[in-house]
């Protein structure tokens, strides 16, 4: 049985993410160099921050977040959400007009003044992590009295 790179994160895997992060580096430029967005603080760091998180969670490299990655994305941040609830999000980033997430849309919603569900969720996600200090070694022996 032969199995295609594309499923083993191989080759074409690596050349779609590199094509990825190149796009949204454009994007990124174009957010730069926007008026609109002239006065916000640290916009650099914050753009780089925001492409992180969206590659970490276009999980085909296409460009979008679709309904299956919020939901990923939502049960990693510990907020599981139903169908309905991700559709709903989902459309209120992209103003109802898709069924997918596209890069300058969660842009816009992380960097505009309305609070979206899913700013509020990623910048909860930002603020917990810094407070929790990221354990080394292997995990503490357990017994049987411990377990819940």
């Amino acid at each position: 049985v032969t199995l295609n790179s594309r499923f083993q994160g191989g080759k074409a895997y690596g050349q779609r993410r590199a094509q990825q992060e190149g796009r949204l580096e454009e994007i990124n430029k174009e957010f730069l160099c926007d008026p609109k967005f002239s006065d916000e603080e640290d916009l650099e760091e914050k753009l780089a921050v925001f492409k992180e998180k969206y590659m970490e969670f276009d999980l085909n490299n296409q460009g979008e977040i679709d309904l299956m990655s919020v939901k990923r994305m939502m049960e990693k941040l510990g907020a599981p959400k139903t169908h309905l609830e991700l559709k709903k999000m989902i459309s209120e980033v992209t103003g109802g007009v898709s069924e997918t997430i596209s890069y300058q849309d969660f842009v816009n919603v992380m960097l505009g003044k309305r609070s979206a569900v899913l700013k509020l969720v990623m910048l909860f996600e930002g603020k917990a992590n810094e407070n929790i200090p990221k354990p080394s070694g292997p995990p503490p022996e357990r017994d049987i009295a411990s377990l819940p």
